[in-house]
């Protein structure tokens, strides 16, 4: 088995591995405890000093993150940066794509016994068009992700920040299989996904049973969540969604946001009740003069870290 993982391992490097870890990093010209930190930051664990792990790829690799240094694009806690996003990111696509590749396994009803041989054919047939469309893909999103921040002259701006929740997630994922969650989970980030971008939102991460999502305008956020509790709840034995909304100074770090306007939203998520959308006093007063809404004050409120805030309901 060892050897079929091995053999599994090449076929989808798509090159032989020669190299330990010290022949690496002199291979690169730095001392080899360097070459682990960017080996880690990139989300992979230290190797055996023996072991025969690395590939020409794994050399231009460190070289290329070197480069960016030596030549000043970044420094060296900048690069490592890049470095583990580039791992979080690739970490998760990667998972997600095994998976469903297992999944094609199980539905074609290849035996166990078969599956190494079966890995190796798929490795063949998709690593190519995987790797072209995680180019292009990265690419429009870097594109995109210059031009909002291209006139940008400080790190916080002022976003409109919603966060999604489905009520009672724990206790209905006790009653129902694996797979119905899987596939409850997974219809869940679908949709969301889906109303989100076309609406003019951007996701900004799922958590399972909840979304984290950012727009330019008060405007675009409030349509985007009453958006959200029709798309879900259209769908049989989905449960009901809320939503808290809030705007205001936002930060952005690594793909993520920050800050109290965040954690406000995050806030008034828990306390909004089920396909109801909660939304803080700064948002209402944006859309106060907006003739798509209806914004109805409800009592005062503790929002647990923030303190006192009278929010608003949003309506249609």
């Amino acid at each position: 088995m060892a050897d079929g993982v091995d053999d599994l391992a090449e076929a989808f490097l798509r090159e032989h591995r020669h190299y330990t870890s010290h022949q690496v990093a002199e291979m690169a010209g730095v001392p080899v405890y360097r070459a682990r930190r960017y080996w880690r930051a990139l989300g992979f664990a230290n190797v055996a000093d023996d072991a025969v792990e690395f590939t020409d790829s794994d050399v231009i690799a460190l070289k290329t993150l070197l480069g960016l240094v030596s030549d000043g694009v970044y420094d060296e806690d900048h690069v490592l940066l890049v470095a583990r996003s580039l791992g979080r990111a690739t970490a998760r696509l990667a998972e997600s794509q095994a998976e469903l590749g297992a999944e094609t396994l199980d539905q074609a009803g290849v035996p166990l016994r078969e599956r190494p041989a079966a890995w190796r054919r798929r490795a063949d047939r998709v690593v190519p068009d995987l790797e072209q469309l995680l180019v292009y893909a990265w690419r429009r999103q870097l594109a995109a992700a210059a031009g909002r921040m291209v006139d940008q002259d400080k790190m916080a701006v002022r976003l409109a920040v919603g966060f999604a929740d489905l009520v009672g997630f724990t206790r209905l994922s006790r009653q129902i299989t694996e797979k119905e969650l899987a596939a409850l989970v997974e219809g869940f980030e679908g949709r969301s996904a889906d109303v989100v971008t076309s609406t003019g939102g951007r996701v900004v991460k799922t958590l399972g049973d909840s979304v984290l999502f950012v727009a330019e305008k008060a405007h675009t956020a409030a349509e985007i969540a009453l958006r959200l509790l029709a798309a879900h709840a259209r769908v049989k034995g989905m449960p009901e969604l809320r939503v808290g909304l809030a705007i205001g100074p936002v930060i952005g770090r690594m793909g993520d946001v920050f800050g109290t306007t965040v954690n406000l939203a995050s806030r008034l998520t828990a306390l909004a009740h089920p396909g109801t959308i909660l939304a803080d006093p700064a948002m209402a007063k944006d859309l106060a003069s907006d003739p798509a809404f209806t914004l109805t004050p409800v009592d005062r409120l503790t929002v647990r870290g923030l303190g006192e805030l009278v929010p608003f309901t949003v309506h249609r």
